[in-house]
């Protein structure tokens, strides 16, 4: 029963209205700002990351994502100390691939930016990607209580796929200290797509984030950041998460997002790495399956070390 349950809310997800679209869900999303606004790409240095969730887990057919991407920042490259020299602009490239039921989806986004130095520590910066989805239905693992409705009837017991290219725009105003960002999935709304079309056109999606860390003393420093997002039928999205960072270490964070979840974050600080790991639970309130998430992340900088700089310098966000 909760099996078929599962399968009905994916199938319903992906072959509904415009507005059904599945959405995807990272708790650790201040450490993946350039996957949700390309103007942030190659805020944090050029890096390597990426992260694994898995949602609902124990139950058979739940919600699995793998993410890796690679930021590029050309200041890195040039080594030019002063900001208002330095190369003012950067390259990612963000692969995310999502399993839920039936479906497999894999998003491949390129992303550029471009910042204006307006003081020597505070920039406003402009990004565009070139999102190219790949949505692949495995018919033999639907299982509906209805197989009569048409709109499914088409897809069982086969294989369907459909492509869709599409852009995201945004802008942010950084510092070392906060950010504010917001930016615009499917700008196109899936006007570009082939293949088998479960969805004629994708609904646009706004994206805010914003964030504020300081050093507190030598040996603590505190991280806050939030996320909303908005979306034509579907509620809006609002998560936000607090860490506290001790001896440029080790992080303790708790996070929540509204109506959906709480988690618990634990975080390790090295040289030439940082990695996470979140323990997720969803409130009783929100419907959802009892089944806890746990998500993983490793972020790998390029040109220098996870080691303070500055002072002032803190090393997450």
């Amino acid at each position: 029963m909760k099996k078929s349950l599962l399968t009905l809310i994916l199938i319903g997800a992906v072959l509904g209205s415009i507005q059904a679209q599945t959405r995807k869900y990272v708790a650790q999303f201040s450490h993946m700002q350039g996957y949700f606004n390309p103007a942030l790409t190659g805020y944090e240095g050029s890096t390597v990351r990426g992260f694994v969730r898995n949602q609902w887990a124990g139950f058979e057919g739940a919600p699995k994502t793998y993410f890796v991407s690679a930021e590029m920042d050309f200041a890195d490259i040039t080594g030019n100390s002063d900001p208002l020299m330095a190369d003012k602009n950067a390259f990612g490239i963000n692969v995310l691939h999502d399993q839920y039921g039936a479906f497999a989806e894999t998003e491949l986004i390129g992303n550029y930016s471009a910042r204006i130095q307006i003081s020597p520590l505070t920039s406003f910066r402009l990004g565009v990607g070139v999102n190219y989805n790949m949505i692949r239905l495995d018919g033999n693992l639907l299982n509906p209580d209805q197989p009569e409705d048409p709109r499914i009837m088409q897809y069982l017991n086969g294989f369907a796929n459909m492509q869709v290219l599409d852009f995201n725009i945004g802008g942010s105003i950084t510092h070392p200290n906060y950010y504010i960002s917001y930016a615009v999935h499917n700008a196109n709304r899936g006007a570009i797509n082939s293949g088998d079309i479960f969805m004629e056109r994708r609904p646009r999606v706004g994206v805010f984030q914003g964030g504020y860390r300081n050093a507190m003393t030598d040996q603590l420093a505190v991280a806050t950041n939030i996320m909303y997002r908005h979306q034509v039928g579907l509620p809006d999205n609002i998560e936000f998460n607090f860490k506290v960072l001790m001896m440029d270490r080790l992080w303790l964070g708790a996070g929540h997002r509204r109506f959906y979840a709480n988690n618990v974050q634990l975080g390790m600080v090295f040289p030439m790495v940082r990695i996470g790991y979140v323990y997720e639970m969803p409130m009783a309130r929100s419907y959802l399956l009892p089944n806890t998430t746990h998500e993983f992340l490793a972020v790998f900088p390029l040109f220098r070390k996870n080691i303070r700089e500055s002072k002032d310098e803190v090393l997450i966000w």
